[in-house]
């Protein structure tokens, strides 16, 4: 096979599979928390810590690491990304103390922003144009068998070797994802086009995005009336605003103007937000009903969505034939509305039936949407930003569900009044919840048909 047949092919594998290994390593963890705070005699706020410190480096460094693959070269930084990620998978594995762990998981964060903007760079450097729209739902749909296969390999590597196996299992992949990636040979970008990194903007954005990340994390426990949630907001929006002051000024803005004047890029970047948020926020207040309203196992519970995951995993390919046939503006608005009226639908419980079928729309409609906007954000990237539009991609998927999942819970009663019979509270309580939330967050999911009307109608 010629060394051109076999350039396209890897830079796929590398991209899926690297999608793949951070996909996985977030939902294997939810399951091996509990056994980690057993092992290690730590408090539910430090086993916390360990999902929030990895997810505030990645949230804040996202967008920076694609301006420093810009830069260096998207191949090296998939390459030190990954291997990276694997060697701090194998410190956490070998940590005796809770203490550690976190500190590694954050140097796991890291790394992790480096190989995430890296995978879609990739396939924009290699790919044609006519081919990158299958490879997204390639990916697309790979992210998903990740996500849905974590708990159930989370559970069976726990249950026989213990949590520390949930990141053994990193070590290979990474080495592999790496050997993968030095097969690819991708045209390299002009030095001069990126003359420097400019360390005080990349400070402000990186502080702006870990306070947004950090306050919204917290507003299940601080409610959006909190003393904490107020100053938090208070510094992200003093944070933002000398970024844009900033940037204004500079000779090398870390997101650069041709990006920023983008509409097709900047159009997706919202999109992707404010979808997220609605599929997240929405999962947020279904499983507290099936688990505390209707009082089904975790396992139960998860078979329930299983229609959620099938529709996100086999509704990839179709959503991309849709773009190729329809566009990718009616694909785009057609996918939120059918976000919309899902979560909507969800705000009225059913029966076990119906929930699946509204949860199988949310799933199609989810799919199209990112399957489009994903496509739009690589295919229309200014020649030089795939990186650094690649990391605002990455950046609007970790917002988005932070601001759909503290949309949700500002408005959930999760506390049951003092009133009410213990056989009982939580039922009603649930159902108040789906009523109030659910609305709030289809009314951020809707915000979303604003920037899909902005795509490109081909």
């Amino acid at each position: 096979m010629t060394l051109t047949a076999v350039r396209p092919r890897a830079a796929l594998l590398a991209s899926v599979a690297g999608a793949m290994i951070v996909a996985l390593d977030g939902t294997v963890l939810l399951v091996a928390q509990p056994d980690l705070r057993s092992d290690l005699g730590a408090t539910v706020t430090e086993v916390q810590w360990t999902s929030t410190a990895y997810l505030l480096a990645v949230a804040a460094l996202l967008v920076i690491a694609g301006r420093l693959g810009d830069r260096y070269g998207h191949r090296r930084l998939l390459c030190v990304g990954v291997l990276g990620f694997g060697a701090a998978s194998a410190g956490i594995a070998l940590a005796q103390g809770i203490g550690l762990v976190i500190a590694l998981r954050a140097a796991q964060g890291v790394f992790g922003a480096l190989l995430q903007p890296a995978t879609l760079a990739l396939l924009r450097l290699v790919l044609p144009a006519d081919r990158l729209g299958r490879a997204v739902a390639v990916r697309t749909s790979a992210i998903g068998v990740a996500a849905a296969a974590g708990p159930v390999l989370g559970g069976a590597l726990v249950t026989h070797w213990g949590w520390r196996a949930v990141f053994l299992i990193n070590i290979p992949a990474a080495l592999v994802i790496a050997a993968l990636t030095l097969t690819v040979r991708t045209p390299e970008v002009p030095r001069a086009a990126h003359r420097r990194f400019d360390l005080t903007a990349g400070a402000l954005l990186a502080a702006a995005l870990a306070a947004l990340v950090h306050t919204l994390a917290g507003v299940p426990d601080e409610g959006w009336t909190g003393t904490r949630t107020g100053l938090g907001l208070l510094l992200s929006l003093l944070l933002g605003a000398a970024l844009v002051g900033y940037e204004r000024r500079s000779a090398q803005p870390v997101v650069p103007p041709a990006v920023t004047r983008s509409v097709p890029v900047t159009a997706s970047m919202a999109l992707l937000l404010t979808t997220s948020g609605g599929l997240f926020g929405a999962l947020f207040v279904v499983t507290f009903h099936l688990q505390q309203g209707l009082g089904l196992d975790p396992l139960t519970a998860g078979l329930r969505c299983l229609p959620l995951t099938l529709l996100m995993i086999a509704g990839a390919p179709v959503a991309s034939a849709a773009l190729g046939r329809l566009g990718p503006r009616r694909t785009a608005v057609t996918g939120q509305l059918s976000v919309v009226l899902a979560v909507l639908g969800l705000s009225r419980p059913g029966s076990a039936w119906e929930t699946g079928l509204v949860l199988a729309v949310l799933g199609a409609g989810f799919t199209a949407v990112m399957v489009t906007a994903t496509g739009t954000v690589v295919g229309d990237a200014p020649p030089g930003n795939a990186g650094v539009v690649g990391g605002l991609k990455q950046t609007a998927m970790n917002v988005g569900p932070a601001l759909g999942i503290a949309v949700a819970a500002g408005l959930m009663p999760l506390t049951p009044p003092a009133v009410t019979a213990p056989a009982h509270h939580a039922l009603p309580v649930t159902d108040l919840a789906m009523g109030q939330a659910l609305p709030a967050v289809a009314a951020l999911a809707a915000l979303g048909l604003i920037p899909a009307s902005l795509l490109p109608r081909r």
